[in-house]
């Protein structure tokens, strides 16, 4: 079967995608507004591009409902700043409440019944269950177009690392401990045992 991405219809080519590349590691985000509200919102299209100057990305979609920019990009471009929160199984159900889209007034970090606690070297919160954080600066972002299934790529430049101390062991990240998961098509996650679960998006009233 040959397709053309050019013939499909922007969700169809979405499933194509989520289906292809996977097992895809998850940025959990957390982001301020300009009055200093906290956003915190889960990404798949996420990966590193350098370690000298030490570069990290990751690729917002444009809102499928009206093409609008989600609000962690909007947070991003007028702050220049975000944090990388690595998502352990241990809190995946409140990572996963916080891709219901909420509105820009709500703190999702409580909302979920997360613990918000102050960045080092940046002012937006990282997320206390999360084991590993990349504290980030805007280094650039590039959009690719402006209605619905487009998106853009975030590049961050990483400040600051903090390492739950029972993960680091002479300069390496203890997997297991850690319990990162993945992305996979639909509903569905999985861990680095080969473990499957599924977790349904739930509908904000």
């Amino acid at each position: 079967m040959e397709i053309v991405p050019d013939t499909l219809e922007w969700r169809d080519a979405y499933k194509l995608l989520i289906g292809s590349i996977l097992p895809r590691p998850i940025a959990f985000v957390t982001t301020i507004d300009d009055n200093g509200i906290a956003n915190a919102a889960p990404f798949s299209f996420f990966t590193v591009i350098s370690a000298e100057p030490m570069l990290i990305c990751f690729s917002p979609m444009r809102r499928g409902s009206d093409g609008a920019k989600k609000d962690t990009l909007v947070n991003i471009e007028m702050t220049k700043q975000f944090v990388v929160n690595i998502v352990s199984e241990t809190f995946a159900k409140q990572m996963n409440d916080c891709a219901t889209e909420y509105a820009p007034e709500i703190d999702e970090i409580i909302e979920v019944g997360l613990t918000k606690v102050p960045g080092v070297m940046v002012k937006v919160p990282r997320i206390k269950e999360s084991l590993l954080h990349l504290e980030c600066e805007l280094h650039q972002v590039l959009h690719f177009g402006e209605h619905a299934g487009a998106g853009s790529l975030v590049i961050g430049k990483v400040l600051n690392i903090q390492i739950d101390d029972k993960l680091y062991d002479k300069g390496r990240i203890d997997t297991a401990m850690l319990q990162p998961i993945g992305r996979m098509a639909g509903n569905s996650y999985t861990n680095p045992l080969g473990k499957t679960f599924e977790m349904l998006r739930k509908n904000r009233n």
